[in-house]
């Protein structure tokens, strides 16, 4: 048994039991405790006190949340109406001996019960001082690195570089960055890896499109740009000739399916007017029909949509002559792909011009989004290694030749993992077992991370699965999934013509949108602060931390709007919101003439006489609580989610409780003490998601 909070499936369950145990301690809790984190050392005490009580009480000592009514403690373990199950004893009874047995009275007062068993926490004020105090003098805030570090691989962002970036590469980038950061504060050692397609089909449609389609005098002026051209060209082609070809199995499925519904319809409908109460029988041939009726809706929608597509070319003269020209496109760029990869000099040159121009234009996106890589090995850094991966798995009985292809067959699984097609050609499966291989050669991780959209999870079941049998057992290997961007329509982000809204020009609206925010402030908010700012940085700032925020502030697995009005929002949880809050808080010391770091060093002490400071001071508690919970399922949502709440109880602090006009001075700098720890806590939390704060907004 592990002590954390949810178990999920056989390989979540032991990364989560680790990651936890990195900070809870194994089950003697011989890992040194740390005193920010309530949750771990409230879990270790109640560990201790149910020792002897239960054969393994780590179960039970997990089951401690914070409250979610300050009216009922600061924290909660309901891990009496359990045990007294297990015990057959009265929840109650159980939880007296509990409390009995308990010894917290250095961090909370007396515990209560309450209900049925429930036990109540109250932190002890001066426990808080205590903890508060700490952190002023600390640059971490009070968190200290873990003790159990572990090495990590983060694989995320890898676009495919022949084509620019689009708005499906954010939530990869900005979710990936967010967790190097955390675990790397939180004390571990960390490798940030882009595995950008630079090999690939996608070069194949380049190299043809160059030769063939090339405008020389745009290529001159704006190389990537005019390769980008090409790739949708060529793209297109290649998609036309496909959908002909399908086009007519399509619209035979149709016609069968509409035959299938009249037929069916006429059955139901034959028994529904018969006026008899319907038959098992019926009520079957019923649902059959609704289900037919819907697949018949999504092939009559799958087939306009072909359409669409089909006139998109037939209707372009230009690109209409180009698709009778040449016939064989698709099987021609994956010719001009396999000549790339077989070392023809020719394409090879091209491809190592195309490159680095290539690679030029991400970094700039890169860039803007303040994020950065240690390695950016791409597709073709493991091309050499592919063969010997066939070959290794071939030999060791876990690859079969199928159809003339080599595949991999998994127990559990429909269908193969194909690692070698007919043609000899490679695919992403081989080229991501040569990248586990490489990783675990040269970096030796405990656990590897695939920041990936979630339509892969097929894909990383049977590679995980391949890899485990292939030899590589002892490394955690998890699929961090994220759903899609939708637009206001429901369905996934797209342009007005359709097209996949390009990344740079995301970036560029929201930075728009912010500048125009604050144009648009009265001098009573905004405009006349930031009068002697560069407007300009401030926007770019507000626009890159709005957008990025927008995603991380979503459950990664769940599917979200896009939307720049809310996003840009300055109330609700949004970036523009936190920015604003920490802007706030530092304006205090502006307006009263005292230096924090002065403060810090003049040996102020905090004190907590009122509620408002008592619930700023335990929200600022949870920081490190917010962050394990976070990498402990590797979901952002969690810290964003703390922010937010931290800002709100700075915000009735702040309502609550004067600051600059406190009837003492003491008291005044206790508060100051206050505002300074949550300015620290809410820069250095949003600067762990890769969002930078402003001074003034």
């Amino acid at each position: 048994m592990w002590l954390g909070l949810h178990l999920g499936p056989c390989d979540t369950a032991a990364l989560r039991g680790t990651l936890w145990r990195q900070y809870t301690g194994h089950l003697s809790f011989d890992i040194p405790r740390y005193a920010m984190n309530v949750v771990v050392e409230l879990r270790r005490r109640l560990h201790a006190a149910l020792e002897g009580l239960v054969e393994d009480p780590s179960e039970a000592a997990a089951l401690i949340r914070r409250s979610q009514d300050a009216r009922f403690g600061d924290y909660q373990a309901n891990c009496a109406m359990p045990l007294g199950k297990q015990l057959r004893r009265p929840p109650r009874e159980v939880a007296a001996e509990i409390v009995e047995r308990l010894d917290v009275a250095d961090l909370c007062g007396s515990p209560e019960i309450a209900g049925t068993g429930f036990i109540n926490f109250h932190l002890r004020d001066d426990w808080l001082v205590e903890q508060l105090m700490s952190a002023v003098s600390d640059q971490r805030l009070g968190i200290a690195p873990t003790s159990a570090p572990r090495t990590f691989v983060v694989d995320y962002s890898a676009p495919n570089v022949a084509k620019p970036m689009h708005v499906g590469h954010i939530r990869s980038t900005v979710i990936g960055d967010s967790l190097y950061r955390t675990l790397r504060f939180l004390g571990h050692q960390v490798i940030s890896d882009n595995h950008i397609g630079d090999w690939g089909t996608q070069f194949g449609m380049i190299l043809f499109g160059y030769q063939n389609f090339l405008d020389a005098r745009a290529y001159e002026q704006s190389p990537v740009a005019e390769l980008s051209r090409l790739y949708r060209l060529v793209s297109q082609l290649v998609e036309y000739h496909a959908l002909k070809k399908s086009r007519p199995m399509l619209a035979n499925q149709i016609t069968e399916l509409e035959a299938n519904v009249a037929a069916s319809r006429s059955q139901v409908e034959a028994a529904t007017d018969s006026g008899k109460k319907p038959s098992a029988e019926q009520k079957k041939e019923a649902k059959a029909l609704r289900r037919s009726v819907q697949q018949l809706r999504e092939s009559r929608d799958a087939l306009a949509a072909l359409d669409t597509k089909l006139a998109a070319v037939e209707n372009d003269q230009r690109r209409s002559q180009l698709a009778k020209e040449h016939p064989t496109i698709g099987d021609d760029v994956l010719a001009e792909t396999a000549k790339l990869h077989a070392g023809d000099a020719q394409r090879r040159v091209l491809w190592e011009e195309f490159l680095p121009k290539c690679l030029k234009e991400i970094g700039r996106v890169y860039q803007r989004l303040g994020v950065t890589f240690d390695h950016t090995l791409g597709e073709s850094f493991y091309h050499d290694r592919l063969g010997l991966v066939v070959k290794e798995l071939r030999a060791k009985g876990l690859a079969t030749e199928s159809d003339d292809a080599v595949c991999v067959f998994l127990e559990g699984f429909d269908t193969p993992m194909i690692v070698q097609k007919k043609d000899g050609a490679y695919l992403y499966a081989t080229t991501d077992l040569a990248t586990i291989q490489y990783r675990m050669e040269q970096w030796k991780p405990d656990a590897i991370l695939y920041v990936v959209d979630h339509r892969q999870s097929l894909h990383f079941e049977q590679l995980f699965a391949t890899a485990r049998k292939w030899g590589f057992a002892d490394v955690e290997l998890q699929h961090v999934s994220f759903g899609t961007v939708l637009g206001e329509n429901g369905r996934p982000f797209k342009t007005r013509s359709g097209d996949t809204v390009g990344l740079e020009s995301l970036l560029d609206e929201a930075v728009r949108r912010a500048g125009e925010k604050i144009e648009e402030a009265s001098p009573e908010t905004s405009a006349a602060r930031v009068e002697s700012e560069d407007r300009q940085r401030v926007a770019q700032s507000i626009g890159i931390a709005a957008l990025k925020y927008a995603d991380l502030s979503h459950n990664r697995t769940s599917d979200y709007v896009f939307s720049y009005d809310k996003m840009l929002a300055l109330n609700g949880n949004t970036a523009t919101y936190m920015q604003y809050a920490y802007a706030r808080v530092r304006s205090i010391f502006g307006k009263s003439g005292v230096d924090p770091e002065s403060l810090r060093k003049a040996g102020a002490m905090i004190s907590i006489d009122q509620p408002a400071e008592r619930a700023l001071a335990v929200a600022l508690t949870r920081f490190e609580e917010a962050l394990i919970t976070m990498v402990e399922d590797y979901r952002p949502n969690h810290l964003t989610g703390y922010l937010f709440e931290l800002a709100g109880s700075y915000s009735t602090f702040f309502e609550q409780c004067p600051v600059i006009k406190a009837d003492h001075e003491a008291t005044r700098d206790s508060r100051l003490l206050l505002c300074d720890l949550t300015a620290r806590t809410l820069k250095t939390g949003l600067a762990l998601l890769g969002i930078d704060v402003v001074e003034r907004m």
